[in-house]
């Protein structure tokens, strides 16, 4: 969060945003069934980790967290009118898919000093079945780098919101599992940052696979 945002307002927004449209649409719409919120911090460093299969994700995490959540982004979504100043308001951050991108992980950090969460798709991009196969080492370096436990978080359900060629997304039933913390990396050694992020995989799709 830059000196251009101010937290105050940022907040507001997000607040207003997620009790108007977000848990609306989540718990009526979708039927959201939400488990293991219990396991979420309320306070303190905190990076969301979670697979991902639609465009409908982060704010379905964000809302199901209790609280400030900040995601990266692809950066193509920031050249799109009005979704561009939507996403940003909602805490969204635009990242280079595919490359180390430096500014995102300062972003990233920068909104964990100002007491949001960070939220971080694991995988880096979507997947049809919502299963995470090819998990990558951003989140456990910027936990390492904020001394930042992870907060595994499943989606199940939302690969099937969307449909090729459809405005309105489909009315399907969505279920989010959070599971327990699991400790950030005590350096960026890769070989330390690979075996947090498999745990992570790995404790994502466990509670995928516990389905509805």
């Amino acid at each position: 969060m830059g000196k251009s945002r101010e937290p105050f307002v940022s907040l507001f927004l997000y607040h207003a945003f997620k009790w108007s449209v977000v848990s609306p649409m989540l718990h009526v719409y979708f039927r959201g069934k939400i488990y293991g919120a219990e396991n979420v911090p309320k306070n303190g460093p905190l990076l969301v980790v979670s697979n991902h299969a639609s465009n409908y994700d982060p704010p379905i995490v964000s809302n199901c967290v209790d609280r400030p959540v900040a995601h990266m982004a692809k950066e193509e979504l920031f050249k799109i009118p009005v979704l561009k100043q939507a996403i940003a308001l909602y805490g969204a951050y635009p990242v280079s898919r595919g490359t180390a991108d430096r500014a995102a992980i300062r972003a990233a950090l920068n909104y964990l000093e100002q007491g949001w969460a960070v939220g971080v798709f694991l995988q880096g991009t979507r997947t049809l079945d919502g299963r995470i196969t090819d998990p990558k080492r951003g989140a456990a370096l910027i936990a390492a780098k904020a001394k930042a436990p992870l907060l595994p978080v499943s989606l199940w359900g939302t690969e099937a919101i969307e449909q090729k060629g459809a405005v309105i997304p489909r009315s399907v039933p969505v279920t989010v599992r959070i599971g327990e913390l699991i400790e950030a990396p005590t350096s960026t050694d890769k070989e330390e940052l690979e075996a947090v992020t498999q745990k992570c995989a790995v404790a994502i799709n466990k509670l995928h696979d516990l389905g509805r």
